[in-house]
Parts: structure tokens; C-alpha cells; sequence
């Protein structure tokens, strides 16, 4: 259970859902360590955390595709507080580019964006929790992850799905001995931030998502919305979390039946 006084480190915080989430958390009066590439974005984010009520938001300029930058910033952080309660892996980017055009760049950035920084995060914050018997990692994957329904975004999403299988595997080996160190997944839908125009390639045409699989069509969240689901979470863990409503019946009409759902997620 998250208490206010509680420090949380955020990579990816200074836009879109991690900026979110640090206004957010802010409203809680937390101790904050904001990370990212892009400082003066990222100390304005910490300002506006601290204009809501959080306690200090330190920031720290990190690249966490780099082991020893998220190293520094779990050590920036256990300087300047002395705990680490809540460790969330948000940075990411997407990508739009078909199967059979992706080069050995693609691969090798999307793996690093979306899989690697997080593993780097999971093995700086986990030997802390362990020490203390507790704390809340929080990998921020994407519903893609779980229903590769848009195909354009290929690699994206095998990164992603592969962390949630790391995820869950950390989980498994943390359950019997570690009950109170907690390791969630978030899976986002469609969200209204600058996701799509950063990602690498040309944007996707057309609608994100299928229509015609018995569910309502997955309608776009706002990073705030996104960013409550998550302070939820920090008060209330759940192993995994849809943050969307339509999420979880359009992966039940997916597992039900593969082929029937990629022919109508082809034919849109």
C-alpha cells in the first residue's frame, strides 16, 4: 500500500503519460526522481509536481537505455531520500514500420527503448526492495503487448510483449519469499499524447484499432486518465492492469479466436 510520503522514481516523465503521472503523484505530496533525456521539459514537469503539493521532485538526466544512467539515477535517488518505495519503467517509443522492412536498427532501438531500459530498471530497484522486504516496480507496457492487433507497429509490440513475460517471471521468482515487494504490469490502449508523431517511421493510417469484435471500439484516454489508473495501482497492487474499459474484452475475443479476429483486423 502506497503512502504519501513515499518516494517514486518515473523515467520517461517529461512528457506525455510519466508527466502525467509526476502532476499526479504531486497532488499526493510525493517525494518524486523524474528522469529523462530532454532536462528542460523534464524540470518543468517537476516544477508543476511541486506547484501540486509534492514534497520535492528531484530531477536526474538520464538516457535508460544506458545501464549505468539508470545505475546513477537509482543512486541520485537513494542520495537524496535514502528509500525508493516505487520504481516506474514508462520511457518507450513506438515505431511504424511493417514485418518485412524492419532493419537491424529498428529491432535493436525498439528492444533497447522497450525492453532493455526496463530490465535495467528492474535490476537497479529490485536489490533496494529486497534489502527492505518491500516496494512496487511498475512496468508501463502497452496493450499491444498482450493483442498485436496493429500490425504496423511490429516490433513495438514484441518488445513489449516480451516485457510483460519478464515481468511476470520476476513476479514468480520474487512470490514466496518477497509478498510485499510487488511487480505490476500496465497495459494502456490508445492514448492521447504525442506517441504516434514520435514514433520512428511514418505514422499509421487509419483507425488503431479493429472494429466488428463484439466490443466497443477501444475510444483514446488522456495521459491523466492513464495516470490515475496508476496511482490507483500504487495503492491498490494488481499484477496486471488494463487501463482502458474495452481493454480486456477485445483480448478475450483475441484468445478466443485468433484467426477470426487478425481477418477482421485485416480487413478494416
Amino acid at each position: 500500500m502506497a503512502r504519501n510520503e513515499d518516494v517514486v522514481v518515473i523515467t520517461g516523465a517529461s512528457s506525455g503519460i510519466g508527466a502525467a503521472l509526476a502532476r499526479r503523484l504531486g497532488g499526493e505530496k510525493r517525494r518524486l526522481v523524474l528522469a529523462a533525456r530532454r532536462g528542460d521539459l523534464l524540470r518543468q514537469v517537476a516544477r508543476e509536481a511541486e506547484e501540486r503539493g509534492a514534497v520535492h521532485a528531484a530531477v536526474v538526466e538520464a538516457d535508460v537505455t544506458r545501464r549505468a544512467d539508470v545505475e546513477r539515477l537509482r543512486d541520485a535517488a537513494l542520495a537524496t531520500f535514502g528509500r525508493l518505495d516505487a520504481w516506474i519503467n514508462n520511457a518507450g517509443r513506438g515505431i511504424a514500420r511493417p514485418v518485412l522492412e524492419l532493419t537491424d536498427e529498428d529491432v535493436d532501438e525498439m528492444i533497447a527503448l522497450n525492453l532493455k531500459s526496463a530490465l535495467y530498471g528492474m535490476q537497479a530497484a529490485l536489490p533496494h526492495f529486497l534489502s527492505r522486504g518491500s516496494g512496487h516496480l511498475v512496468n508501463v507496457s502497452s496493450f499491444l503487448g498482450r493483442v498485436p492487433l496493429v500490425s504496423i507497429r511490429s516490433v513495438y509490440s514484441a518488445a513489449k510483449a516480451a516485457l510483460n513475460s519478464l515481468s511476470a517471471s520476476l513476479r514468480m521468482d520474487l512470490a514466496a519469499k518477497y509478498p510485499a515487494v510487488h511487480v505490476s504490469v500496465v497495459m494502456p490502449g490508445l492514448v492521447g499524447t504525442d506517441f504516434a508523431r514520435n514514433a520512428k517511421g511514418a505514422p499509421p493510417p487509419g483507425p488503431a484499432t479493429p472494429r466488428g469484435m463484439g466490443s466497443p471500439q477501444m475510444q483514446p484516454q488522456t495521459a491523466e486518465e492513464v495516470a490515475e489508473a496508476i496511482a490507483g495501482l500504487l495503492h491498490h497492487p494488481v499484477p496486471e492492469l488494463y487501463t482502458n474499459p474495452a481493454s480486456a474484452e477485445l483480448a478475450r475475443a483475441y484468445y478466443a479466436d485468433v484467426a477470426a479476429f487478425e481477418r477482421r483486423a485485416s480487413a478494416r
